[in-house]
């Protein structure tokens, strides 16, 4: 399925600057979901996103954030719109496979957890002129 949720995030326009196939230890769980610490499904995500490896990335657009969370769908895919990956592909809450960031302090707080800043490519795709209108001086 990563191959279908990369392909829906690229063509909704997004530039992916970094990605890597990774097993989450039990710490940086933690540090990721820290802010759902106490609550009754906290213990669920975080076993889940330890359970096997995962596809972690980073992309860039302008509004990257809202974009991805548009695209993604609503957190559980019974309100999720269908054409979203979490309308389309997922069927429970609590494994519903994806995560985005719910804004772009949050987005830089969880990039830290698994990229170093020189993992993060900057790099123009010949396309981009095509996606994004630029502002030029």
């Amino acid at each position: 399925m990563v191959g279908e949720i990369v392909s829906r995030l690229e063509a909704r326009g997004l530039k992916i600057v970094a990605m890597k196939l990774i097993q989450v230890s039990r710490e940086i769980a933690l540090r990721l979901y820290e802010e759902h610490q106490g609550k009754p499904f906290y213990d669920g995500l975080v076993g889940f996103i330890t359970s096997g490896p995962i596809v972690a990335m980073a992309v860039e657009a302008e509004s990257a954030v809202e974009l991805v969370r548009r695209t993604m769908g609503a957190t559980s895919p019974l309100d999720s719109d269908a054409g979203t990956i979490r309308g389309d592909l997922a069927v429970d809450i609590g494994r519903n496979l994806i995560h985005g960031s719910d804004s772009p302090e949050s987005a830089d707080r969880e990039l830290a957890l698994f990229f170093y800043e020189d993992e993060l490519l900057d790099y123009t795709r010949d396309t981009d002129n095509w996606i994004a209108e630029t502002t030029g001086a």
